[in-house]
């Protein structure tokens, strides 16, 4: 599960970085930080857990950024 999680946040992070500063990025920066504070918290040091937390950072960004074109698309109508 956590390779196709992880591959469709690579392949976002991808497609989103010629589209400059979005949600996506910020995603991948909060789960950055809450991965290396999870990784601290654990009796050991896993860059695992960063990853993850990266991952479902990015996951979340898209949801915000497939939100927020929804809701453009939904307000030009």
């Amino acid at each position: 599960m956590w390779t196709i999680l992880s591959t469709i946040a690579i392949v976002s992070l991808f497609v989103s970085f010629f589209r400059g500063p979005n949600a996506i990025w910020g995603g991948a920066t909060g789960g950055l930080i809450v991965g290396i504070i999870a990784a601290l918290m654990r009796g050991g040091f896993t860059f695992s857990i960063i990853w993850k937390g990266i991952a479902i950072g990015v996951l979340l960004g898209v949801i915000a950024e497939i939100m927020s074109m929804l809701a453009r698309r939904i307000s030009r109508s």
